[in-house]
């Protein structure tokens, strides 16, 4: 019946017989390619918007042997820091012509694994990655594959990969300083899985300076869960001896030491100073304004795709490890409002590992 609608997408050739051209040319003005006559190409858009027309990347990726898809594998979608990551990531990969699929481990590492068989069943031409823990599930099938993989903020364990992460001893030292420069002896760390690479990096900093000075330090390992971790720091705050100051080494950890405090009815930073890692937004309009690391995640993102994009076009160099330097924003709930924020180095930091 003429007119009858159908759910069949249109084919290239249906394009390029409604615009009256060859498919090269349809593809070549698809693609972006020089040499089609500026008219023939407003035809070939008039007609893809016409019909409704959607590439087929499959098709092509097959026909082309190259692939234009890239992973990203996250730990947390709902975590403010992979969703800056994240967003920074696909809109540099759009730039670069690749589509970015997105996919969550939820912080477990069986799922790591078979999400990576997922992303992997798309013949990206790479992946980059924030591991759960320091084992990267799935990491051999990526590798057994020739996929490029790149590790972003958590720092794996195993042979060398390209890493691009932040100097987290530098930063934890900077924090350790503030403190005991404002009269703090015992500093409690709140850290979710202290066995993870980056939040390890931060214990042991923040521990060295501590014994340098003769002060006390703990780690009380709380949980990615709010609830459980402001119900792990409640029971360690009703606990003596108190701590005077709690370092929170990441966002969900902060959160839950405010709600702790407040619960146990006591006053930052008159009774305990907090300080958070990985800055976000509510923590400059908590009462009192909490003073915290804040990390480069736009950069992290950026040099991370950049590392990729060396990998894919052929980089084949020993495995590169970036670090970027974090800055400390300090705020009332150290008391030490005097200063509106530290550097904790100038540059980011490149070596090669063998």
């Amino acid at each position: 019946m003429a007119g009858r609608l159908t759910n069949k997408l249109p084919s290239i050739r249906t394009v390029a017989a409604h615009a009256g051209v060859s498919t090269a040319t349809v593809s070549n003005v698809l693609n972006g390619r020089r040499g089609v006559a500026p008219e023939l190409a407003v035809r070939v858009r008039a007609a893809v918007a016409e019909l409704g027309y959607i590439a087929d990347l499959g098709a092509s990726r097959l026909r082309s042997r190259r692939s234009h898809v890239a992973g990203l594998l996250l730990p947390d979608l709902g975590n403010p820091f992979f969703g800056t990551l994240a967003a920074v990531l696909e809109s540099a990969a759009r730039r670069d012509g690749y589509d970015l699929l997105i996919a969550c481990s939820a912080d477990d590492p069986a799922q790591e694994a078979a999400r990576m068989r997922a992303l992997l069943t798309w013949r990206p031409a790479g992946i980059i990655v924030v591991p759960c823990n320091g084992t990267l599930g799935g990491r051999d099938l990526a590798e057994a594959a020739g996929v490029a993989l790149i590790a972003c903020d958590r720092i794996p364990n195993g042979p060398p990969l390209d890493l691009v992460a932040v100097d987290n001893r530098a930063a934890a030292r900077e924090v350790m300083r503030h403190l005991l420069a404002g009269g703090r002896r015992h500093i409690l760390a709140a850290a979710a899985r202290a066995s993870i690479g980056n939040i390890a990096e931060r214990c042991d900093a923040a521990r060295a300076e501590a014994q340098a000075v003769g002060a006390r330090f703990e780690v009380l390992d709380t949980d990615f869960s709010l609830a459980d971790s402001r119900a792990r720091l409640a029971q360690r705050l009703a606990q003596a001896p108190r701590p005077d100051a709690i370092f929170a080494l990441n966002n969900v950890a902060a959160l839950a030491a405010l709600a702790a405090l407040d619960a146990a009815g006591l006053a930052i930073p008159e009774d305990v100073a907090l300080v958070g890692f990985d800055d976000t937004a509510w923590m400059e309009v908590a009462a009192p304004p909490l003073t915290a690391v804040s990390q480069p995640v736009e950069a992290l993102a950026r040099a991370s795709w950049a590392r990729l994009m060396a990998r894919i076009a052929g980089d084949t160099s020993p495995p590169q490890e970036v670090r970027l330097p974090c800055t400390l924003e300090v705020r009332a709930s150290t008391l030490a409002a005097s200063r509106a924020g530290a550097h904790v180095s100038a540059e980011p930091k490149e070596t090669a590992e063998p």
